[in-house]
């Protein structure tokens, strides 16, 4: 692949209308592909509760990287990344633009910076999680700062998912888990012009609980109680908002309003988890929307894609 496509990101919170702005760019322009950066939008026929591309507006532009697995199969970010390389070299080959969709901030990070993700060791993760129920994560960062002390010293010594992370690379590869470059600490120079929807926290938590609605109303139990009965959910898959929570309606849990509420809540927080994320980012560029996304924030995403140059 000699060239990368000219790229724009649109990004920001659940709910923000980065959809509907880049619906509006890729009509408007008529060279433009959509590429879904969602972790939960790869698996196929959660449709309604990750509220992907309807069928037709797939119709109306092309779309990348949408129900790529079954619901029962585990997805990995490295599996991501390889399939969103695969979608450039063909966008490339196509002279098309691209406008990359969506708010999973670690895939996003993983495509704009093309982190080198390291392996995957089940055997090793499995025996450090017994180790660290045994002996607690103070130990194992001692450890770890014994063979990685730069990857030690970027975590607490209580984080036990990025301590028993660091070590399972260490072990399994055979290399420091610092070495697999900078990380998500860094925010290196990228040729993706990054554009952030932000809104006030109030109207978005509106914009949620009625997404939220429409999500039911539109079939969510319905499709939660399919996939169940068909391919069943990985692990992955089940934490999917709405999903964990519609699945817990269905086993008598939760009576519906109970499941909607928390269904509610947890996206509303999830918002600000992806608020937080993205904004340490000290290249996005941030509109403030007042009332209409598509008015206030296309024509920006428009005139990056028009100055954007093709990577080498």
């Amino acid at each position: 692949m000699s060239a990368l496509p000219r790229r724009v990101a649109v990004v920001g919170p659940t709910a923000s209308g980065k959809s509907s702005v880049a619906m509006a760019v890729a009509e408007q322009l008529g060279d433009v592909d959509l590429v879904s950066i969602d972790s939960m939008q790869v698996y196929r026929g959660m449709d309604v509760g990750t509220a992907k591309p309807s069928v037709e507006e797939r119709h109306r532009v092309p779309h990348h990287l949408l129900d790529l697995v079954e619901p029962s199969d585990e997805f990995t970010v490295a599996e991501f990344q390889r399939a969103y390389r695969a979608v450039l070299g063909d966008l490339a080959d196509r002279g098309r633009r691209a406008i990359l969709v969506g708010g999973t901030g670690l895939y996003h990070r993983a495509v704009i910076d093309d982190l080198e993700i390291p392996g995957e060791w089940p055997v090793v993760r499995e025996r450090l999680r017994i180790e660290l129920a045994r002996a607690g994560p103070e130990v194992l960062h001692a450890r770890l700062a014994a063979i990685d002390p730069a990857a030690a010293a970027r975590m607490e010594p209580t984080n036990e998912r990025r301590i028993v992370r660091a070590l399972e690379v260490c072990e399994g590869s055979g290399r420091p888990f610092s070495s697999f470059g900078p990380g998500l600490d860094a925010y290196p120079p990228t040729d993706v012009v990054q554009i952030g929807l932000r809104w006030d926290r109030a109207v978005l938590t509106e914009r949620i609980v009625r997404r939220v609605q429409m999500m039911v109303d539109d079939g969510l139990v319905d499709e939660v109680a399919t996939i169940r009965s068909t391919t069943g959910f990985s692990k992955t898959a089940a934490q999917a908002l709405g999903y964990k929570e519609i699945l817990a309606y269905l086993d008598g849990e939760l009576s519906l309003v109970e499941a909607v509420d928390q269904v509610t809540l947890r996206t509303r927080q999830f918002a600000i988890r992806q608020l937080r994320w993205f904004g340490r980012d000290p290249r996005v560029r941030w509109v403030d929307v007042a009332a209409d996304p598509v008015a206030e924030a296309a024509q920006l995403v428009v005139d990056a894609l028009e100055r954007a140059t093709p990577a080498g």
